[in-house]
């Protein structure tokens, strides 16, 4: 009886424990089955990339040359000898102004210039006479003094008038307007008949050389010291533009950049950069708009799709990363600047991290992922582990 009640103990023993296991694997199965399994994320692996950058800025047309054609002298316009809109060349001839008075004015400047010269041959006869007789003392020192200043006079009175018949000479020249550079003429603002004076504030025209042109571009203080510390040690900086027209349309000459002030400006906190471009066929005209890409050349750095990042709401950045055990990591990063939909990185990433591009919002720090590489087009490739069902 003893021994039957033992084995009966025993029988009840084992299968309690029978059954607790099957319970127990039971809620492991089903546990499994809930979370799915690893979560699966496509990666990137991060490797160096050679890279061209670019800089963008908004500019304005700028004339290389402009000219204001003003009159020098007062009187009436009596001939316009130019074609509105057309090309002149420096030292043509514009206008002609009514030079009767000034033309006048040079013939008296000239006959004063001729009495005095005349003066001065009387004087310098006598000078002669008087130098001689004072040596035998037939005149006294005195009278020979007063000759000499006399003489000394009568050069001063040609060199008087020879001034004046320059002057006069100067003001019949402008009556002649001239073009003093070369280029475009636009419209003229005064007619024949016009009377127009030395000191007018209104220009006669306007003269633009339309080849080269400057595009005067605006970059704001914040960002101009890391575009300056991209340009030191560059011998020259290409320019290339985009009209600013619907079509979006490409510039056919390239550019160099000329100039970069060297303050700020205080009301608009930016600094002016300048290019010089050919314009051959005249297509861009002072005053238009268009976008400058600047060329800040060729450099080694470590890209970041955009989208694989979050920005925190106090301005940090971070991404998730996979380690060796397929475990998702976060990680700080900073970052230099864009390149295209990419973040240039600095800090946080080395080369060879695989950085979580898609899915990255559904693990948590120290989830276990399945990894798989992410392509360009946003779809994943797939991944060949060699498991089996």
């Amino acid at each position: 009886m003893k021994k039957f009640i033992i084995v009966f103990v025993l029988v009840v023993l084992a299968g309690a424990g029978w059954y607790w296991k099957s319970s127990h694997s039971g809620d492991e199965a089903g546990s499994e089955r809930h979370m799915g399994g690893p979560q699966s994320v496509a990666v990137l692996t991060l490797e160096k990339q050679k890279v061209t950058f670019t800089h963008e800025l908004p500019g304005r047309i700028t004339p290389y040359r402009q000219s204001q054609v003003r009159p020098q002298v007062d009187g009436i316009i009596t001939e316009r000898l130019f074609e509105e809109g057309a090309t002149v060349e420096k030292g043509q001839q514009l206008y002609q102004i009514d030079d009767a008075r000034y033309r006048a004015a040079l013939n008296s400047a000239i006959a004063d210039m001729k009495s005095a010269e005349a003066n001065i041959k009387s004087v310098e006869a006598r000078a002669q006479r008087y130098k001689d007789l004072v040596k035998i003392n037939a005149v006294s020192e005195q009278e020979y003094d007063d000759v000499t200043a006399e003489l000394d006079q009568a050069k001063a009175a040609v060199a008087v008038a020879q001034a004046a018949v320059d002057v006069a000479q100067v003001n019949l020249d402008y009556t002649k307007v001239y073009a003093p550079i070369a280029g475009r003429i636009g419209r003229s603002i005064v007619t024949e008949g016009a009377l127009v004076t030395a000191n007018q504030s209104q220009y006669l025209a306007i003269i633009t050389q339309l080849n080269p042109v400057y595009v005067d571009m605006q970059q704001s203080g914040a960002s101009a010291m890391q575009l300056r510390a991209r340009l030191v040690g560059k011998g020259s900086t290409s320019v290339k533009l985009v009209m600013d027209d619907n079509k979006n349309t490409q510039y056919a000459h390239e550019g160099t950049l000329k100039f970069s002030e060297v303050t700020v400006n205080e009301t608009a906190g930016a600094i002016t950069l300048r290019a010089l471009f050919p314009n051959p066929d005249s297509v861009l005209l002072p005053g238009l708009f268009v976008r400058a890409n600047l060329n800040l050349g060729e450099d080694t750095v470590l890209l970041v799709p955009q989208r694989a990042t979050i920005r925190s709401p106090d301005g940090s950045i971070s991404a998730w990363v996979v380690d060796a055990n397929n475990k998702a990591q976060p990680r700080n990063i900073k970052v230099e600047r864009a390149y295209k939909d990419s973040w240039v990185i600095t800090e946080g990433l080395s080369v060879g991290d695989k950085v979580i591009v898609q899915g990255y919002q559904k693990v948590g720090p120290g989830s276990v992922v399945s990894p798989s590489p992410w392509a360009p087009n946003g779809q994943a490739q797939a991944a060949q582990t060699g498991h089996k069902e």
